[in-house]
């Protein structure tokens, strides 16, 4: 029998630093959002912590810097293979403690392990160029690892989002200290530290701090951490650029999103309704790229609406770990109220309840909003629930403004049969992420992922460029054979 890669007793009540030890904090305990049962407990990091870790992790990446690029891509490969191997039980947890479907759960697992398998391959990129001088000395530029890595990451896809910068972080030579939400930090934090240990990983190069804003700041704050990837909503990414501003901190926003899906006259309606369907309502719509505008022509608008009622009205809700449900819990109560006030607020500003709007516990139905005014907060806000608000269109151009009329600029779709027309659309939009024919949420481990405008600032991330552009500093070298002469 494979060893119990999650077994409580390794982790019980702890954080990892350079070994799993208490916490400054205490301990907390991780709960189910679909039941409120206990699934463990976690040492709960403070700003000490924070600093401790910080200072291991500069110590420990002077010598995983040093390397060799195969001897890194060793690690990499054998974390590939660990996901896989202990794919049941981290799937387990996955639908236990981020109230995910398994579907979702799969895509998780299989994700790590293609981002940790293009990593490895990272390590062995070229990493540097020749330039040509007008002195006689040979001139090169060359990357170097940034040094400690600073990861904070969400509940929502809590692997995949904190294996997306860890891996190739880790890859490039640095070390990674990693604040996982604390809803999710088996998931999205123990996880990665159980996974990276059994690769062979040294100590003190990957931290796990689950903790809360104090963490957060404390982490940026700290002189050992060169760079910082946030990923949260934008509120969120306004104080940590902020923060990280005053102290000269390179830092990489992954931030919200408020989607346009829109449906062109000539579309398939009825496989546009299926795409948009489970751009709104995947992971409860616990999802940045979600579609949280469909923005549907005047013409089929009626029987799009119709359609989209449907499917909502048959989707299934309720416990993914006992039950085979479409949809899981929302997180918390807090994000539950909060995506119920956007509903009713919504309704009480002309938009029509069509579907869903209705929650037991933390189980919210799928929701449908027709007619939605612009004014409305379900269009005006990112949701990060399961609701779907269609608001209608009559030309392009009123398609173009409605679409690019927010200040988020993250994912875009356009259903429509004439390609070419999508895509002259979505010139019209600005936007990181662009799928015609298609619903929004997509990633995959070699793509450049981020968004514009308020959904993201710093280098766009995955890929082998932008990551070798975000992890990394570029140093300018000159060599000559001798010293040339200077009158001085």
């Amino acid at each position: 029998m494979a060893l119990k890669l999650l077994d409580p007793p390794v982790w019980h009540g702890k954080i990892r630093l350079d070994d799993w030890v208490p916490a400054a904090g205490g301990e907390y305990s991780v709960r189910e959002p679909a039941t409120g049962a206990e699934l463990g407990t976690l040492g709960r990091a403070g700003p000490e912590d924070v600093s401790r870790a910080a200072a291991q992790a500069a110590t420990a990446q002077r010598d995983w810097g040093t390397q060799p690029f195969d001897a890194r891509a060793a690690v990499l490969r054998r974390a590939a293979d660990l996901w896989g191997e202990h794919g049941a039980e981290i799937s387990d947890w996955i639908v236990r403690e981020a109230g995910s479907t398994r579907p979702k759960a799969g895509f998780e697992i299989g994700m790590a392990s293609g981002i940790c398998q293009a990593a490895a391959a990272l390590t062995s990129y070229p990493y540097g160029q020749l330039i040509r001088s007008s002195q006689p000395r040979l001139s090169f530029t060359r990357r170097l690892p940034a040094g400690v890595v600073g990861v904070i990451a969400p509940f929502n896809v809590p692997l995949v989002l904190a294996i997306r910068y860890v891996a190739p972080a880790l890859a490039l030579g640095n070390a990674v200290v990693l604040k996982p939400d604390p809803r999710t930090a088996v998931s999205g934090g123990v996880t990665l530290a159980r996974v990276f240990e059994e690769a062979g990983l040294p100590p003190g190069v990957l931290s796990v701090l689950p903790g809360g804003a104090d963490v957060g700041e404390a982490l940026i704050r700290d002189p050992n951490v060169n760079v910082v990837v946030f990923t949260g909503s934008t509120r969120g990414g306004r104080a940590v650029a902020q923060l990280a501003g005053e102290h000269l901190k390179r830092v990489h926003l992954e931030l919200g999103g408020n989607s346009a899906f829109v449906v062109l006259e000539d579309a398939d309606v009825e496989r546009a309704v299926a795409a948009g369907s489970f751009g709104s309502f995947f992971h409860q719509g616990q999802v940045c790229m979600a579609a949280s505008r469909h923005l549907v022509h005047a013409s089929v608008a009626g029987e799009y609406t119709d359609r989209m009622v449907a499917h909502a009205n048959k989707l299934t809700v309720g416990n993914p770990a006992t039950e085979n449900v479409a949809l899981g819990p929302i997180i918390d109560s807090t994000q539950r109220d909060n995506v119920h006030r956007l509903v009713t607020s919504s309704v009480a500003r002309g938009a029509k309840l069509a579907a869903g709007g209705i929650y037991e516990d933390l189980f919210y139905r799928p929701t449908v909003l027709a007619d939605t005014p612009t004014s409305a907060p379900a269009y005006l806000e990112e949701i990060f629930g399961p609701v779907a608000p269609i608001t209608t269109f009559d030309t392009i151009e009123e398609a173009a403004e409605l679409a690019a009329g927010t200040p988020y600029g993250l994912a875009l779709s356009i259903v429509t049969r004439d390609v070419m027309k999508g895509l002259a659309l979505a010139e019209r939009i600005p936007t990181g992420l662009v799928h015609i024919n298609d619903q929004p949420i997509h990633d995959e481990p070699t793509v450049p992922f981020g968004g514009v405008r308020d959904s993201g600032a710093g280098t766009r991330l995955g890929g082998f460029e932008a990551n070798l552009e975000a992890f990394t500093e570029l140093q300018w070298v000159t060599m000559r054979s001798e010293v040339p002469w200077y009158p001085f």
